[in-house]
């Protein structure tokens, strides 16, 4: 037999050898990246989960962070506000005197009523967006903007020129807010906001018109 003849006999087994050979070599590098991306995978979940338990109530958002913080912020301002407002309204409410007394003890218990409603959203809404809200009366005061009112008496007609104040005020404050919500995008608490900001408008209404001497 020729050595020619040999070779074409053993070129078959030869390529075949080859073959699996080119085979086992892209498999291995297959399972070679199918690990690589793996472990890459795995890192990101630990990392992840890593970050989830020392930020346990860091609600999932498609916002960024920067969002988060600022809407937060911007939101937690107008809820000491509001809780300050609303304590400020019973009080006047709780003190009110004078021949109005019924009228302007009932519209502060109106005006109280609808400001304690907005202080669940208000901190609902941060609390889905990722952000924390306010846990004490100590943090409310360290807040707020709204001026408290301790003095024993006040005229009715005082009473009530100070609370429109407050709440024009809160209006504007409001508005603040709301731009902050614009620039990120947030068009589930500006559309809250837009509503609040109609009530205090018809509470600052009311309350001037109150005090308005014919």
């Amino acid at each position: 037999m020729s050595h020619y003849q040999l070779n074409i006999r053993e070129w078959p087994a030869r390529q075949s050898n080859r073959n699996r050979k080119i085979v086992f070599d892209r498999a291995n590098r297959t399972s070679t990246s199918t690990n690589e991306t793996m472990k890459k995978s795995n890192s990101r979940k630990t990392i992840e989960l890593l970050h989830r338990r020392d930020a346990p109530l860091e609600t999932r958002t498609d916002l960024a962070a920067s969002a988060t913080k600022d809407i937060a912020a911007a939101m937690n301002g107008i809820l000491a506000d509001v809780f300050a407002l609303y304590m400020k309204t019973k009080n006047f409410h709780w003190h009110m005197s004078g021949p109005h007394f019924r009228d302007y003890h009932l519209l502060l218990d109106e005006h109280a009523d609808q400001l304690f409603a907005m202080t669940d959203p208000i901190a609902e809404r941060v609390r889905k967006i990722g952000g924390l809200t306010l846990r004490s009366t100590g943090q409310i005061s360290r807040t707020q903007r709204v001026l408290d009112n301790d003095a024993e008496f006040v005229e009715p007609l005082d009473m009530l020129a100070e609370l429109a104040d407050d709440n024009r005020t809160l209006t504007a404050r409001l508005r603040e807010a709301h731009n902050v919500c614009d620039e990120h995008r947030d068009v589930a608490t500006a559309s809250l906001i837009e509503v609040w900001i109609d009530e205090t408008e018809r509470r600052a209404w009311f309350l001037f018109e109150a005090t308005r001497r014919q």
